[in-house]
């Protein structure tokens, strides 16, 4: 029987052991499968709390259904009749600008125009501004492959202020990254792909709107494009963790970590061993990095490069009647220019269903980021103060709320810099045979990403360990 080792029980290792233990049974391997997480629960980030009939989420609430992946694993595990989409009807962002909300005007995809009635008339961008971005029609594409950041793309197409006020807040806060720094290779490839077959952003934009809205007369089922379970996403964990049926180690840490023949040997905060004939790290680069610094030095030097920012999240639940805001809409994002301390806020209640207890509204607010991760070390009374003060002054929110949580995520966002596949396809040729790594610090940061990459990881596991099989 082979052993394969599974360091790392957030979202990307649970889907690689999952994958690999489906894999292995269709294929007729005999594998037992050790999974190791040194905190007391699964799930990394995926982490739902449900107080008081409100549902709140941790770290992240939904999963974008145009990567498949994560709707995918749902549907596999049963979890068909708990998935929600999002309210539609309020859909609607809105941007903190010259101390005022100003909605994103309708037809904007991917923070590009394609409608120009709703745009032209928007005050969300100056005219100057519209007419730079619609210079994008006349810009010649780029001809150099190499990797650009964010930022240089955005200035290069739309020009300055669409980077100030609809990239950077909308796009690079989803990474939480600087704009200046984000690799567009690595986090947006559709725009590359788009300025190459279209030669503007704008013309493939309203293409891809017109593809769509055919699709939708042909008949087919809509999806909404992001979704979530109506009791959290707490339940993927569960659901994953129940179909796994190989041995779970929480709350153990790897202390070390060494070659032994053609396997690994691991040993564990508890003094006991572990064999590995195969071992997938799916941990924070910067811990791969300690348990990788005796056997490759360069490795562990790449490793040690990824950056990470730490954020916070703070939800604040409300009784309605004393709510006066119409919660129109999903949010707000703040771009950097704004004098204010939040990133972000989402409008829970408004943005999905049973989000909050009847008579309720729920509120998620977004604090630190690469350039203001000393608010993440303010204790729980001054960061909810902190918020409170910005939401009474942006949405004139002065009642108090019937309740509060707290989330931080130290070094918990990976930063894609310029380069970054290039450096993930150096590390990858860098991991001796049968030792893995994957996870949000290579290929992707969101739900469905990370679990594409624990699928992918897992065949090339089963892959590996059936050639290393004798014949028979």
């Amino acid at each position: 029987m082979k052993h394969l080792v599974i360091v790392g029980g957030g979202i990307t290792g649970l889907a690689a052991a999952y994958y690999a233990q489906k894999s292995a049974a269709a294929q007729g391997l005999d594998l037992a499968i050790t999974l190791v997480e040194r905190g007391a629960r699964l799930g990394g980030k995926i982490m739902t709390d449900t107080p008081d009939g409100f549902v709140i989420e941790g770290g992240p609430d939904s999963f974008i259904t145009q990567k498949p992946w994560a709707l995918q694993l749902c549907r596999e595990l049963g979890l068909d009749d708990q998935l929600v989409g999002t309210n539609d009807a309020r859909r609607g962002v809105y941007v903190w600008r010259k101390g005022k909300l100003r909605k994103m005007p309708d037809g904007v995809m991917l923070i590009i125009p394609t409608r120009f009635l709703p745009f032209a008339t928007s005050n969300l961008i100056s005219w100057p501004g519209k007419l730079r971005m619609g210079m994008d029609l006349f810009i010649r594409p780029r001809q150099d492959d190499s990797d650009e950041s964010l930022a240089d793309f955005i200035r290069r197409r739309l020009g300055r202020e669409a980077l100030d006020v609809l990239a950077e807040p909308m796009m690079a806060g989803i990474h939480v990254s600087d704009a200046e720094t984000l690799s567009l290779q690595a986090t947006f490839p559709r725009f590359i792909e788009t300025e190459r077959k279209y030669g503007s952003l704008v013309r493939g934009m309203i293409a891809a709107r017109k593809a769509a809205a055919a699709h939708s007369r042909n008949g087919a089922g809509k999806t909404s494009v992001f979704m979530t379970l109506r009791g959290g996403l707490q339940a993927l964990i569960d659901a994953l963790a129940d179909a796994f049926t190989g041995t779970i180690k929480a709350g153990r840490s790897v202390t070390g970590l060494e070659r032994a023949g053609d396997g690994y040997a691991l040993t564990l905060d508890d003094d006991t061993s572990l064999h590995a004939d195969a071992l997938i790290l799916a941990t924070p680069a910067y811990v791969s990095a300690d348990l990788l610094r005796d056997q490759s030095a360069e490795l562990a030097g790449m490793l040690d490069a990824v950056r990470y920012v730490s954020t916070a999240t703070v939800s604040l639940g409300y009784d309605a009647a004393t709510f006066d805001h119409p919660l129109d809409g999903f949010g707000f994002v703040v771009p950097r220019s704004e004098p204010t301390r939040l990133l972000a806020c989402t409008w829970t209640s408004s943005k999905f269903t049973h989000r909050a207890a009847p008579g309720s509204v729920l509120l998620r607010a977004f604090v630190g980021g690469p350039r203001r991760e000393d608010l993440v070390d303010l204790d729980d009374a001054a960061l909810i103060g902190l918020v409170r003060d910005e939401l009474r002054q942006i949405m004139g929110i002065r009642a108090e709320p019937l309740l509060a949580r707290v989330f931080r995520w130290h070094r918990g966002n990976p930063q894609y810099e310029v380069g970054h596949l290039q450096r993930v396809d150096r590390m990858e040729a860098l991991c001796p045979p049968g030792l893995y790594l994957t996870g949000s610090a290579f290929r992707g940061v969101g739900i469905p990403d990370c679990i594409k990459q624990g699928q992918a990881t897992a065949q090339a596991v089963i892959d590996y360990l059936r050639q290393a099989e004798p014949a028979r």
